[in-house]
């Protein structure tokens, strides 16, 4: 068997484990992308195109836990640009016993998240979230961010509509100064396996 059959079969063996992640293993790409973020007055749209991969690993040992889960990298380009404009890397995790689906992200900004929500293992559609200051799903930011756009919320729904494509909505919720409600920067994109 070469190193590649033998890496597939292994990455086959743990799919079988990733209950409502499963789904997700490979590489999607999508053009559909709308981003909502702050701007000096009001908010700034951006349509974007997004590409991400996904590798499935496992077990993670934690002493009674067991998780297996996807590693994975995004990156983001506005549609009329060849520059990216964000990207991110980290994991989503399934943990079958709790039935708890998590990311946890950290962006090149200085943000970390670690976010999480219940699901069932064969979910279509399962929501996550993170708040600051909580210490299961909490979020992280450097000084500068802290103080000048703070992360107090993080919200992200994943909807799989059918085996070769998915959406998500997300919502970083960004306490900024001088403005007296909280700014909701969403993103929203549809991605089909490439």
């Amino acid at each position: 068997m070469s190193d590649s059959s033998a890496s597939h079969s292994a990455d086959v063996q743990i799919i079988h484990h990733l209950g409502p992640l499963a789904s997700l293993a490979g590489t999607w790409e999508g053009n559909q992308g709308i981003d909502i973020a702050p701007a000096k007055a009001g908010a700034h749209e951006t349509h974007f195109r997004e590409r991400l991969k996904f590798e499935p690993i496992g077990p993670v040992i934690n002493g009674s836990q067991v998780l297996y889960g996807l590693r994975y990298f995004t990156m983001a380009w506005p549609l009329i640009q060849e520059h990216p404009f964000h990207e991110e890397v980290g994991y989503w995790l399934w943990d079958a016993e709790r039935k708890q689906v998590m990311r946890c992200f950290m962006v090149p900004r200085g943000v970390l998240v670690n976010a999480g929500g219940t699901a069932e293992p064969n979910a279509k559609e399962f929501h996550l979230t993170a708040d600051l200051g909580s210490s299961i799903y909490g979020i992280l930011s450097n000084p500068h961010l802290d103080q000048t756009a703070k992360t107090v919320r993080y919200e992200c729904t994943v909807t799989f509509h059918e085996s070769w494509k998915f959406s998500y909505k997300e919502d970083t919720q960004l306490q900024i100064p001088d403005r007296p409600d909280v700014f909701h920067h969403t993103d929203q994109n549809t991605l089909a396996r490439s």
